[in-house]
């Protein structure tokens, strides 16, 4: 027969299961710190693109995740007659500025301005009947739907603010979309 070697174990003491015990919660509350934030945090940029929708005027523009938080800013365009009555204003629409999150007063930042037209207003502004501003170029279309015209207003960006690259690069997307036309009222 064989021979068998029993080995001779030290009783076990009472440290090693108190270690255990301690890598056990150590790694448990490791793994419940990683699972917890490997969440999205929701201050943290999404990478999904923010969508401004306009009712009234029945189209949407989209925006990458830097502009979450952006503000509208509403005025007004005026066209001028051309001809005799040299500078007299004509036509008026609306201009909606979307304006980036960070803009301030002490440090301004490139907005977005859209211009509304109605397509009889487009028309005639096609026709030079009226033009706007000193530019001698008119805006530039950007969409349309069944009631009005989009467009960018001719040197939007001449002064090159802060963040107009940003404004060309979204611009290049094609961001604008129609809407179905707003219910008249």
């Amino acid at each position: 027969m064989g021979s068998y070697f029993v080995q001779n174990r030290p009783p076990m003491s009472r440290k090693n299961p108190l270690i255990m015990v301690a890598v056990l919660i150590v790694a448990g509350g490791a793994a419940a710190y990683f699972w917890q934030h490997s969440n999205a945090n929701p201050k943290e940029p999404t990478n999904q693109p923010v969508i401004y929708k306009n009712a009234e005027y029945g189209f949407s523009f989209a925006l990458p995740d830097s502009w979450r938080n952006y503000s509208i800013v509403n005025s007004k365009w005026e066209g001028d007659a051309v001809g005799p009555n040299g500078n007299v204003p004509v036509e008026y629409g609306p201009i909606i500025s979307i304006r980036h999150p960070q803009w301030t007063p002490q440090n301004p930042r490139q907005d977005i301005p859209i211009m509304v037209f109605t397509p009889a207003q487009w028309t005639a502004l096609s026709r030079d009947e009226f033009h706007i501003g000193a530019a001698p170029i008119g805006p530039t279309k950007l969409g349309s739907n069944s009631d009005y015209v989009f467009a960018l207003p001719a040197r939007y960006n001449f002064a090159f603010p802060t963040g107009f690259e940003e404004v060309e690069k979204i611009l290049e997307t094609n961001p604008l979309q129609s809407l179905p036309a707003p219910i008249s009222k």
